[in-house]
């Protein structure tokens, strides 16, 4: 059985290459998405993996079905719908590795996750086992408020069994109708969380600050039974809340930066795999500063895997 669910959705990518010899634009065709992107680190890192999302019955949804399974990630929890097919995203990048996205995803099949309680009564039972499932503000924002409200309910179930949940906020404004909205979505599911794992720029975007952001958040979150707040802070030390108690983790510098697509989803992952392992928060959040520092010298949200753990090998 899987030891963490990840839940969200799946995208045909688009991003940068190598440009022509007349110096025009090329891109070249992947799959990701935040959940994605850190479901398949896991499963790299030697973690027992598992998707919930939905996809359509065409020729892309069958190659993602296919890439996940020789990632060795569990596929058992995919619903696949006839007539659909996955959202599309593109990057751009500026020359500082900087990127910004273009998305086609308004009929995407995820959008329609926890929209039926046969597909929670199922999932419940593929879930029973499985020690954590993992989200982000993504898949709340996609899901709409009935995904969301059914989702609130499923994962007060499965916590009643013993699951703990991770989530990661990445917000995204233009995902929801208003920063209220956002808000009071992310304050709902933070109050079911056991692991969260935050950037603090998504933080002041969402919530606005007074100067002093990270006690900010801490004051936020305290009632909230929280029992690890990671947050990341870029190039900054990431800081560790455990027990009202702060620890800084030093980010080791990255010169040749080419790409920061995937960057917090990777380092997720890191932390998620060393968490499940029984590593302290330390040692999670450095193994997690290792896979971030990788993903973003090359392109796109998900590298090849062969160039990622050899990089992993000598990090």
């Amino acid at each position: 059985m899987a030891q963490i669910a990840c839940i969200g959705e799946v995208m045909i990518e688009l991003a940068g290459a190598e440009p022509t010899a007349e110096g025009g634009e090329r891109k070249a065709l992947g799959y990701a998405g935040d959940t994605y992107n850190t479901l398949v680190t896991l499963a790299r890192l030697g973690t027992d993996s598992a998707y919930v999302t939905r996809l359509g019955d065409d020729h892309y949804s069958d190659a993602i079905i296919e890439r996940l399974e020789n990632e060795g990630i569990s596929t058992g929890t995919i619903v696949r719908q006839e007539g659909k097919v996955p959202g599309l995203y593109m990057i751009h990048n500026s020359p500082d590795g900087e990127r910004e996205f273009f998305y086609w995803r308004d009929r995407a099949p995820a959008r329609e996750l926890f929209h039926s309680e046969d597909e929670m009564s199922t999932l419940a039972e593929q879930l029973a086992s499985t020690d954590m499932v993992y989200l982000s503000g993504i898949t709340l924002a996609i899901i709409g408020e009935t995904g969301r409200k059914n989702l609130l309910s499923f994962l007060r179930r499965y916590k009643e069994r013993g699951g703990k949940v991770a989530f990661d906020s990445n917000y995204r404004p233009r995902l929801w109708d208003n920063p209220q909205q956002a808000q009071q979505a992310n304050s709902e599911l933070l109050a079911l969380t056991d692991l969260a794992l935050l950037t603090l720029d998504d933080e002041e975007l969402l919530w606005g600050t007074d100067g002093d952001a990270i006690a900010e958040v801490q004051a936020r979150y305290q009632d909230c039974n929280i029992s690890e707040l990671v947050l990341k802070r870029g190039a900054e030390d990431v800081i560790i809340i455990k027990d009202g108690e702060q620890e800084r983790v030093a980010v080791p510098k990255v010169t040749d930066i080419v790409d920061t697509t995937a960057a917090g989803d990777t380092f997720n992952a890191g932390y998620l795999a060393a968490h499940l392992a029984g590593k302290s928060p330390a040692e999670a959040a450095t193994q997690a500063n290792r896979c971030a520092g990788i993903i973003i010298r090359h392109r796109g949200g998900v590298i090849d895997k062969q160039v990622f753990l050899t990089e992993l090998a000598g990090r």
